[in-house]
């Protein structure tokens, strides 16, 4: 008996292959210029990308690495987080930010998000301070930086790091500062979605310490040192970005802020379009409407009964759209121990995303718009 045909995708989240085509004639030779040199890993490639994302976010050091959760991995191991050590962050965020502070034995502390944002609430951080709190771990999320004047405030009090989690958060800015520059650790995510994404996994940590920054270059290589290859001080990974990956970022990195223009417009036609629909809890909630907001993802609110209706809607319209997050750290069996966070919560019931990228048609933001008011007839 055949199976259930799943509905044709007309309009998917992202759309790489326009990104390709748009691309292709400076890909191609990127491509084979790292392919005719032979120099796959690390080298000339790479710590040319470092320099030109140093310049372009006004970082001290940035270091390539083989993925996001790496960043927040070896971020958090950089700063001596260890067994017995609390990690305050966000319950409304991907898995991988309680991971890494798992994996190291420490146990992450969840502070409720902001109700309007859906970032870490700086009003609940004090009170989630102890004295085995190690790192304060913001999340930057779906593109909107924290309060990070706010948090900056409570943690300067305290004397303690915080490592940004900034993996969806690429080239936002605050107050004319990049995320990432503003804790003594960025942790950034190069994964193909991202608003600058890799064509493969791919990475990045950024930091204003010289100690921090050869730490992260020993983790990084096994805890070898670059003065001698063969000498391990300590125990550390196999974090690299590839040369590969680097080649084609340099590319993209000269086309971010123009994409991110067009990506602008295509926010301004979502809100045009759903401007008549009923807002507040019981109705639409759009994303804040900030001018620091990269827009990773274009995330709406509902209701969990419009919601799904929503989402009905929007299949039968071959609309593609994700849930991020349907359920929030605080309620994953790894995270289960960790305490309550009741507005994140009530996110993760309401919480879908919409296809936003700078290729998107008039017609998807439309299909979108006619399933919203669906929900609501």
């Amino acid at each position: 008996m055949l199976g259930r045909v799943p509905p044709v995708t007309k309009y998917p989240m992202v759309d790489l292959q326009s990104e390709v085509s748009e691309l292709w004639s400076e890909l191609s030779p990127a491509v084979e210029r790292v392919l005719r040199s032979g120099q796959f890993i690390g080298g000339t490639e790479v710590e040319a990308f470092e320099r030109e994302v140093a310049g372009f976010l006004g970082a001290r050091h940035v270091l390539g690495l083989n993925s996001g959760t790496d960043a927040l991995l070896l971020g958090l191991e950089a700063l001596g987080v260890g067994p017995g050590d609390e990690v305050v962050t966000s319950p409304f965020s991907f898995f991988a930010t309680s991971e890494a502070i798992l994996r190291l034995g420490a146990k992450p502390v969840f502070v409720d998000v902001d109700e309007e944002t859906l970032n870490l609430s700086p009003a609940l951080l004090e009170e989630a301070l102890t004295e085995r709190t190690r790192v304060v771990l913001p999340v930057h999320i779906f593109g909107l930086p924290a309060d990070m004047g706010a948090i900056m405030r409570v943690v300067e009090r305290h004397q303690l790091p915080v490592l940004e989690d900034c993996a969806q958060a690429f080239g936002a800015r605050v107050g004319g500062r990049s995320v990432g520059s503003i804790g003594v650790l960025g942790a950034f995510s190069l994964y193909p979605t991202k608003n600058l994404g890799a064509y493969g996994d791919g990475g990045l940590v950024t930091t204003e310490s010289d100690e921090l920054a050869a730490r992260l270059r020993s983790l990084r290589n096994h805890g070898s040192t670059p003065q001698e290859k063969y000498l391990h001080e300590g125990l550390g990974y196999n974090s690299r970005l590839d040369a590969l990956q680097a080649g084609i970022l340099r590319v993209k990195l000269r086309r971010l802020e123009a994409w991110q223009a067009r990506r602008l417009e295509r926010v301004a036609a979502y809100r045009a379009a759903l401007a008549d629909l009923p807002g507040g809890d019981d109705g639409l909630m759009l994303p804040p409407d900030r001018p620091e907001h990269r827009y990773h993802q274009f995330t709406l609110r509902l209701p969990p009964e419009r919601r799904v209706r929503f989402e009905d809607g929007l299949r039968g319209r071959g609309v593609a759209f994700t849930r991020f997050y349907p359920i929030p750290l605080t309620r994953q069996p790894m995270g289960a121990n960790f305490g309550a966070a009741p507005v994140a919560e009530k996110a993760c019931e309401r919480v879908v995303s919409v296809p936003i990228h700078p290729w998107l048609p008039d017609e998807a933001i439309a299909a979108v718009a006619e399933a919203a008011r669906a929900a609501f007839d």
